[in-house]
């Protein structure tokens, strides 16, 4: 049996962690396209329903924010419907992504969406044996959402080690995506393991550049430059 150890990744997998922003509101991807974090933006049901917006109005404005991929939801269940719903969603925008469960009937419409060349993102998974079933059927990305293990006493970062080294054990193209992230112990984390993407919270990313002893230092340097002669 394999150990859990991490592995070399292969030469296909690009060596640097994307940043997704995980909401639809409009200020806060540009605020973070304006800092120059913003490699690309998933959304879900509830984030949409907070703008009070219209997808229809709501969806085109992201896409054209966002030069990364931007990962919208199919609410359909049953895999025909989401096909059709996931043809929609990629006519929005050349970097839209659809976000499909990973069910059984997910799957398959994950499967004929690949075969057509739409990027999909397979969400609500936890654990690995869904993200291999996910990756074989061609997923562009996988979703563990570790923040809701964490809350029913599970280590969700645990599924996401799992995870990497599956796919790198094996090839995959599918690119591990860390979402349901509570606080910056969770990205840091992510990043440890090797997660090609971590997707979070407006006030999550912010945290990331907080740090009090950052703070003192500032100030300590102002309060000496006001003793310098000018």
């Amino acid at each position: 049996m394999k150990s859990l150890q991490r592995q070399t990744p292969p030469l296909t997998i690009e060596l640097h962690m994307k940043i997704f922003l995980d909401t639809a509101d409009i200020a806060q991807i540009e605020e973070v396209k304006r800092l120059g974090m913003l490699d690309g933006v998933t959304t879900n049901p509830a984030h949409v329903a907070r703008t009070g917006a219209r997808p229809a109005e709501l969806y085109p404005r992201i896409c054209a924010i966002c030069d990364g991929p931007v990962s919208l939801e199919a609410i359909s269940l049953e895999a025909d419907a989401i096909v059709e719903e996931g043809r929609k969603l990629a006519a929005i925008a050349d970097n839209v992504v659809v976000k499909v469960p990973v069910t059984r009937e997910g799957l398959i419409a994950v499967r004929r969406l690949s075969d057509e060349g739409i990027r999909t993102n397979v969400t609500v998974a936890y654990s690995p044996t869904q993200a291999l079933l996910a990756a074989k059927a061609g997923a562009t990305y996988i979703s563990p959402f570790v923040g809701r293990l964490d809350s029913i006493a599970h280590e969700g970062q645990e599924l996401a080690r799992q995870i990497r080294v599956i796919y790198d054990n094996y090839g995959f193209d599918t690119q591990l995506l860390v979402a349901a992230v509570r606080h910056p112990m969770h990205v840091l984390e992510a990043a440890l393991t090797g997660a090609d993407v971590v997707t979070m919270a407006f006030d999550i990313l912010m945290q990331l550049y907080e740090h009090p002893l950052t703070d003192q230092g500032i100030d300590m340097f102002l309060k000496a430059w006001d003793q310098v002669p000018q």
